[in-house]
């Protein structure tokens, strides 16, 4: 178990969660979350702070803690970030690198430009926002943290970067590190 689990969320002004059997639903201004929880650990909500304590009615043997604990720093940490994403959201940016490679906005979709044959037409799911600001640069959004993250590696596979040249879809401040071509 972290060390963090031990400690409470704090629940900002503005933000409400609840805990109903099984279920943690988690609503703030930018929107609303809820996930499923494992009956490994107590979810309970004391003075405006969330509690995850561990259940010991699942613990039969000793080596069951572990289990307990584990699922006790990963609620917690599923929670918190349900808490950052409804008060202040998730954001991941990417940028293009590569001469003719660029990417723009058609309605629901982003249509990419990678030096393939054919453009690569991405359909943007529709609880997260998908900007273009220029057309190297992609901004992917949301409150949920696993989506956007989702989203934007889904974006980066349709062309990672090449080790040699490094042309492909990065995120911004990724490093790239280069190999050395062929030597004549």
């Amino acid at each position: 178990m972290s060390r963090l689990a031990k400690k409470p969320i704090n629940i900002p002004q503005g933000v409400t969660v609840e805990v109903n059997d099984g279920t943690v639903k988690v609503r703030g201004p930018k929107g609303e979350l809820t996930q499923d929880f494992l009956p490994y650990v107590k979810i309970e909500i004391e003075d405006g702070k969330v509690w995850i304590r561990p259940n010991e009615a699942q613990v039969r043997r000793k080596s069951d803690w572990r289990k307990v604990k584990m699922f006790q720093g990963t609620y917690w940490s599923l929670i918190r970030n349900m808490v950052i994403g409804v008060t202040e959201g998730y954001k991941k940016e990417l940028e293009i690198v590569g001469i003719g490679y660029r990417a723009q906005l058609q309605g629901n979709t982003l249509v990419m430009n990678l030096g393939y044959a054919h453009p690569v037409v991405y359909e943007i799911p529709s609880d997260v926002k998908v900007e273009v600001p220029a057309p190297n640069r992609i901004v992917v959004s949301g409150i949920d943290k696993q989506r956007v993250g989702q989203v934007a590696a889904e974006i980066r596979a349709f062309r990672p970067p090449n080790v040699y040249t490094g042309k492909g879809i990065r995120y911004v401040g990724e490093v790239v590190r280069q190999k050395e071509g062929k030597k004549a």
